[in-house]
C-alpha cells in the first residue's frame, strides 16, 4: 500500500514528467526523495548517506537532459535511489511490499535508463570513454556523462579513464561528486588537489584537470537545484571533454549521516528516532574481533606489523587499531591494487603486512595477487571477508575469491572451520616468512571451538571416522552442512583445512575405505576445491560428487533459494549421496 498518496513522486512516471515542474516544486520533491530513502533504509537497511547527498543532483540531471537517449554512468551506482525513483521505480520506495521489485545498483533489466550492472568502484570513466568513442564512430550526437565520487577517484582505473577521456574529440562530461567522504575518511593527494579547488571556487591554478587538457567548471552548492540545472545546461550538447566538479553534503537532510559519514554510509535496518539498528549485536567472539585480537598482541608486542585496508575499515572492525595504534594501520583508499602490491613492498623489506580485503573487491586486484605476491613469494598474510554465498546483488558476490587465490602458484588458502582455528591459522601465517597465505574468514555462523593445529606448513586432513561415505566439508560449510550430512549417512566429517592444498595420503586413504566421496565449499565450484579433489581423485575407484554454487551470477536472490538450487541442503545431499 503506497504509504504517502499525497506526494508529488506519484506523478512522476519518467523524466518528461519532471520537465513540467517549477523549482519549488523540484525542491518539494527532494524533500520528498529523502523521506523515502531514510523509510526504505530504516526498515531493511541499505545505502543511506551517498543517496541522500545526491537528490538534487539527480533531479537536475534529469530536467536538463532527455534520457534515455543521453546516458549518464553512475560509478558504484549505490547512490541511484533518487534516479530510480524518477524513471518508473518508485513505487519501490512508496509502497513497503514492493520495496524487494529493485536491486540497490544500476540494472539493464530492470530499466531502460540503466546502462550497466555496476557495483564496484572507479569504473564508470572508462565506461564512458568506449561509449563516447562508439557513439563517434556510428554518427551519433548524444550526451556521455560518468558521475564519479571523490571517494571512488582514489581508485586507478578513474585516472586511466581521465587519461584517456581528455582526448575525447566530441561530447563527454565527467561530474566529480566532491562530498569530501568516501566509505571512511578520503586518503592520499587527492584530497589535497580538490580541497584546493573547493577553496578557491575552482580559480586555482593548481587543477590537475585542466592540467590533463580538460575544460573544468565548478559548482560551489551542488545540492541547489537551481545551481545544478545551470550547470547542467551549460555543459548539454559541448563538443569536447568537460569536468564538472560538483561540492556536495554527504547524508544531507539527516543530521546523524552528516555527524556520522562512515556509520551511514550503508546501513542495517534501524529506528529513524533513535538512529539505533534494529538488528540485535552478536554475543560472544566473531571472526573480525579474533582477527582483531591477534592484530592487537603482535602490535602490543612491538612487531613490525602493519594492518592494510582499502578503505573499508568497518567491515573488519579495524577502527580500533587505525585509532589506538596510527602507525600499524594504512588506508590506500579505494584501490585494491595498490594496497596488494603495498603489501608486497612492505613484505620485500622485512615488515609483516596482514592485507584485509573484501571477496567481491578483491578481484579488482587480481594482476597483483599474481605478479606482484606470488611470482614473488612473498610472504605477505591476507584476510579475505565476504567470502561465501549470499543473497547480494550480483555486483557483490564472494564466490570468486577461491578461484583467484587458490589457482595461483605459491598462494597457501587456508579455511577455518571454528573462530579457534582462524586464530591459529592467522598467528601461523604471521609467524612463518616463506610464502603468502590467505586466510578466508568465515561468514555463516561458526563455533568457537579449541584444541586447532597450530602448523599448517603440511595440510593434514583432520577426520572423524565413518562408514562408505567422506565429507568434504571446506571452512563454513563444515559446521552448516557437513555435520548434518556426515550424521545422517554415518559419513566420516573431514576438515580439509586448506582450499588449494591437498592431502594427498588422506585423500588415498579415504578413496580405499570408502564408495562415495562428498565435497562441499561455500564458493563457485568450478576451479574451485572440489574440482581439485576430483580430479586428484579421478584415477580411483570412489564416486566424488561436489557441492558449491554454478557458474552463474545471482541477482538479490535468498541465501535458502541459492542453496536449494545448488542442492546445498543437508537432506538433499544425502538423498544424491544415496542415489549415488
Amino acid at each position: 500500500m503506497n504509504k504517502h498518496p499525497e506526494y508529488l513522486l506519484n506523478k512522476i512516471s519518467g523524466p518528461k514528467d519532471l520537465k513540467k515542474l517549477s523549482i519549488s516544486q523540484m525542491e518539494q520533491l527532494a524533500k520528498e526523495i529523502r523521506t523515502l530513502i531514510l523509510e526504505k533504509d530504516a526498515a531493511e537497511g541499505g545505502h543511506l548517506g551517498p543517496d541522500l547527498g545526491i537528490v538534487e543532483a539527480t533531479i537536475a540531471y534529469h530536467y536538463v537532459f532527455d534520457a534515455p537517449k543521453d546516458k549518464i554512468i553512475w560509478d558504484v551506482s549505490h547512490q541511484t535511489y533518487p534516479h530510480k525513483m524518477l524513471t518508473g521505480r518508485a513505487e519501490a520506495w512508496l509502497d513497503p511490499d514492493k520495496y524487494e521489485d529493485v536491486t540497490p545498483y544500476t540494472n539493464p533489466d530492470e530499466s531502460p535508463y540503466d546502462y550497466y550492472a555496476v557495483g564496484h568502484t572507479s569504473t564508470s570513466i572508462a565506461l564512458a570513454t568506449g561509449m563516447a568513442k562508439a557513439r563517434d564512430l556510428m554518427g551519433g550526437h548524444e550526451n556521455i556523462m560518468a558521475l564519479i565520487g571523490d571517494g571512488s577517484m582514489t581508485g586507478g582505473l578513474a585516472y586511466e579513464g581521465l587519461n584517456n577521456a581528455a582526448i575525447e574529440k566530441h561530447n563527454l562530461v565527467v561530474v566529480v561528486n566532491d562530498n569530501q567522504m568516501s566509505i571512511d575518511d578520503n586518503v592520499g593527494g587527492l584530497v589535497t588537489a580538490l580541497k584546493k579547488l573547493r577553496d578557491s571556487n575552482g580559480e586555482t591554478k593548481e587543477n590537475p584537470f585542466t592540467a590533463m587538457g580538460f575544460d573544468y567548471r565548478y559548482v560551489a552548492d551542488g545540492n541547489d537545484i537551481k545551481s545544478m540545472i545551470d550547470a547542467f545546461k551549460a555543459v548539454k550538447d559541448v563538443d569536447h571533454p568537460i569536468l564538472l566538479h560538483i561540492n556536495t553534503l554527504k547524508g544531507k537532510g539527516y543530521q546523524p549521516a552528516i555527524d556520522h559519514e562512515e556509520a551511514h554510509h550503508w546501513v542495517m535496518p534501524f529506528d529513524l528516532k533513535t538512529d539505533k539498528t534494529t538488528v540485535p549485536a552478536l554475543e560472544g567472539p566473531t571472526a573480525n574481533s579474533v582477527a582483531m585480537d591477534v592484530m592487537k598482541e603482535h602490535i602490543e608486542n612491538g612487531e613490525k606489523i602493519i594492518a592494510i585496508n582499502a578503505a573499508i575499515p568497518g567491515v573488519f572492525g579495524l577502527d580500533e587499531i587505525k585509532n589506538k595504534y596510527p602507525e600499524n594501520y594504512h588506508d590506500v583508499g579505494i584501490a585494491e591494487q595498490e594496497s596488494v602490491a603495498f603489501a608486497a613492498g612492505m613484505a620485500k623489506e622485512g615488515a609483516v603486512p596482514v592485507l584485509f580485503e573484501n571477496s567481491t573487491f578483491l578481484q579488482r586486484a587480481f594482476d597483483q595477487l599474481s605478479h606482484d605476491v606470488a611470482a614473488n613469494d612473498l610472504p605477505v598474510v591476507m584476510m579475505v571477508a565476504g567470502g561465501g554465498m549470499s543473497g547480494t546483488s550480483k555486483t557483490h558476490l564472494g564466490v570468486f575469491d577461491q578461484v583467484m587465490i587458490s589457482n595461483l602458484p605459491n598462494w597457501i588458502y587456508l579455511a577455518p572451520t571454528t573462530l579457534a582455528e582462524e586464530k591459529a591459522m592467522m598467528e601461523w601465517a604471521i609467524k612463518q616468512r616463506k610464502h603468502p597465505v590467505a586466510i578466508k574468514m568465515p561468514t555463516k555462523h561458526v563455533p568457537v571451538g579449541e584444541n586447532a593445529t597450530s602448523d599448517y606448513a603440511k595440510i593434514k586432513y583432520n577426520i572423524k571416522p565413518g562408514k562408505d561415505v567422506a565429507v568434504l566439508a571446506l571452512g563454513d560449510m563444515y559446521d552448516m552442512l557437513g555435520k548434518g550430512v556426515a550424521e545422517k549417512l554415518g559419513a566420516s566429517l573431514v576438515n580439509p583445512i586448506s582450499a588449494n592444498i591437498l592431502d594427498k595420503d588422506a585423500l588415498d586413504k579415504l578413496a580405499t575405505e570408502n564408495k562415495v566421496i562428498v565435497t562441499i565449499e561455500d564458493n563457485t565450484l568450478d576451479g574451485g576445491f572440489g574440482e581439485k579433489v576430483a580430479s586428484y581423485l579421478g584415477d580411483k575407484n570412489v564416486k566424488v560428487l561436489n557441492y558449491g554454487q554454478k557458474r552463474v551470477y545471482t541477482d538479490q536472490i535468498p541465501l535458502k533459494e541459492i542453496l536449494k538450487d545448488n542442492r546445498m541442503t543437508v537432506d538433499q545431499i544425502v538423498e544424491d549421496v544415496k542415489n549415488a
